[in-house]
C-alpha cells in the first residue's frame, strides 16, 4: 500500500533498518486486518504492538534531539500505530491508552477541517470536548501499563487537538448568546444547501425553500445589522452577517450549477462521493457489520485527497486551480468523511468483537423490554415468556460466569454482562407491575 500522506524526508542509513521493521509490521497488520474468518483476538494483537514500540524506542535513540524529522519512516510507523489502535477497539480495549491514537488523529484532521470552513456549531465543539476530556483520563490512567513512547506521541496529539478547540472556541467568543440561535439557525442552512449540492437527484424546490429562510433572515436587518430573536441587535455581528452573505451567495452558485461540478475534477468528486456513502452506510449498520479497523482505508483514502491540495486548493492535471464551487463541495465532502469516520469511532463499544454478536442480540433485547415498559407494561406476565426465554438462553451460554467464545474468553465482558443484568431487572420489573396489577383486580 501507499505510505500515509506526509511530506518525505530522505531516510538516513541509521534508520532504513527500523524502516524495513515497520514495513514488515505493517503488512502483518494489514493481513490480519483483512482477514475475516475469524475474530481478532488481543494475542494477534499485543506482539504486533511490542514490536512497533520497539521499534519507537530504537529511532528515539537513533534521532536524539532531532525527533521533529518526517520521512518515510514516520509515514509508515503512523499506519503501524493507526491500525494498532483500531485493533485495540475491534478487540474491545477502547479505554486503554492505544486505542486513542486513531481517535486523535481523526479529531485533529475534523478540527483541521472546521477551522477552515469557518462556520461550524457549539454542539460540534462540545462533543469534541466531551471526547478529548474522556481520552485525556484514559491516558492519565494507562501512564503505568504502556510505553512512555506511546502516552507521549498521543499525549502531544492531544494537546494539539485541545490547541485547536481552543482556537475554534475563540472565534465563536464575540457571539452574544442572544445571536446564538440566529448563527445556529444560518450553520444549519449552510449545511442544507451543501448536503443538497452533493444529492445524486438535485432538486430545486428544497434549494429553494432554504432561500427563502435566508430571506426571511435578511428582511429582519437593520442598518446592515441582524437582530437577534427579540428583535435587539447584539454582538455577534462580525460573524452572522458575513456568514448570512456567504449562505446568500453560495445558494446562488449551487442554482447555477444545478448540482454539477466542474468536470475537471469530476474524479475526484466521484470518489469523495463514495467514501461518504459506504460511511453512511456503516453508521446505519455499525453495530453488526463494523471491524474498526476497516474505517483505516477510509480515512486514508481522505487524506490522500486532502493532501492533495496546495494553499488549500485544488488543481486540475495542468495546475489549474478548482473555481468556488468545486472547491467548497470537495471540501465539504472531505469535512463529511471525516465527520463519519469521527461518529463510528466514538459509537465503538468496549467489547470485543467475538462478542459483539451477543451484545447486540442484548441491546435489541432491551430496547424491546425499554418499549413495553413506555407502553404501560404487560397485563400477565407469560407476555414476558419470549423475552425470558432469550434472556436464559443467552444466560447459559456463560461460563463459570463468563462467555467464551472457543477457549477464548474474548474482551468486554463487564459490559455485556452489564447489559445482561439490566435486561433481567427490566423483565423483573413488568413481571412485578403485571403481578401486582393481577393482584389488584
Amino acid at each position: 500500500m501507499a505510505d500515509s500522506p506526509i511530506t518525505n524526508a530522505p531516510v538516513g542509513p541509521q534508520e532504513k533498518p527500523i524502516l524495513d521493521k515497520l514495513l514488515l509490521i505493517r503488512d502483518k497488520l494489514l493481513l490480519l486486518k483483512q482477514d475475516k474468518s475469524t475474530y481478532v483476538k488481543s494475542s494477534d494483537v499485543l506482539p504486533l504492538y511490542d514490536q512497533v514500540i520497539e521499534q519507537v524506542h530504537i529511532l528515539n535513540e537513533v534521532r536524539g534531539e532531532e525527533h521533529l524529522v518526517q520521512n518515510r519512516v514516520d509515514t509508515v510507523l503512523d499506519d503501524c500505530l493507526q491500525l494498532i489502535s483500531l485493533f485495540f477497539m475491534a478487540v474491545g480495549r477502547n479505554n486503554e491508552a492505544p486505542a486513542l491514537y486513531a481517535v486523535t488523529g481523526n479529531i485533529m484532521r475534523l478540527c483541521h477541517h472546521v477551522k477552515e470552513a469557518a462556520f461550524y456549531s457549539k454542539k460540534d465543539l462540545t462533543s469534541l470536548e466531551h471526547t478529548l476530556s474522556k481520552m485525556e483520563g484514559t491516558l492519565e490512567s494507562g501512564k503505568d501499563k504502556y510505553s512512555p513512547a506511546l502516552i507521549k506521541r498521543v499525549h502531544y496529539r492531544l494537546e494539539i487537538c485541545q490547541a485547536m478547540l481552543k482556537e475554534l472556541r475563540a472565534f465563536l467568543s464575540t457571539l452574544s448568546p442572544e445571536m446564538v440561535p440566529v448563527w445556529e439557525k444560518l450553520v444549519s442552512i449552510l449545511r442544507a444547501i451543501a448536503a443538497l449540492n452533493t444529492r445524486s437527484k438535485f432538486s430545486s424546490k428544497d434549494l429553494h425553500e432554504l432561500r427563502d429562510q435566508l430571506l426571511q433572515i435578511q428582511s429582519t436587518m437593520q442598518d446592515g445589522k441582524l437582530p437577534d430573536e427579540s428583535g435587539e441587535v447584539s454582538s455577534g455581528q462580525d460573524l452572522v452577517v458575513p456568514l448570512l452573505e456567504r449562505c446568500l451567495k453560495f445558494t446562488e452558485i449551487v442554482e447555477e450549477r444545478h448540482g454539477k461540478i466542474d468536470e475537471r475534477f469530476q474524479e475526484t468528486y466521484d470518489q469523495l462521493i463514495e467514501i461518504r456513502n459506504q460511511l453512511d452506510r456503516l453508521t446505519m449498520t455499525q453495530a453488526w457489520s463494523l471491524r474498526e479497523t476497516d474505517l483505516f482505508m477510509w480515512q486514508r483514502k481522505l487524506d490522500r485527497i486532502d493532501d492533495s491540495r496546495r494553499d488549500g486548493n485544488f488543481f486540475d492535471a495542468e495546475g489549474r486551480p478548482a473555481d468556488l464551487h468545486a472547491q467548497r463541495t470537495l471540501l465539504y465532502l472531505i469535512r463529511r468523511g471525516y465527520a463519519y469516520i469521527y461518529q463510528l469511532l466514538i459509537a465503538s463499544e468496549p467489547v470485543s468483537e467475538a462478542l459483539l454478536p451477543i451484545y447486540n442480540q442484548l441491546l435489541t433485547l432491551r430496547r424491546c423490554l425499554v418499549e413495553v415498559k413506555k407502553a404501560g407494561g404487560v397485563s400477565n406476565p407469560r407476555e414476558l415468556y419470549p423475552y425470558s426465554m432469550k434472556l436464559n438462553s443467552i444466560d447459559n451460554m456463560r461460563v463459570d460466569g463468563k462467555f467464551q467464545i472457543g477457549k477464548d474468553i474474548p474482551e468486554g465482558q463487564g459490559s455485556v454482562n452489564d447489559l445482561l443484568a439490566e435486561c433481567y431487572d427490566l423483565a423483573y420489573e413488568l413481571r412485578t407491575d403485571a403481578e401486582k396489577e393481577s393482584d389488584d383486580e
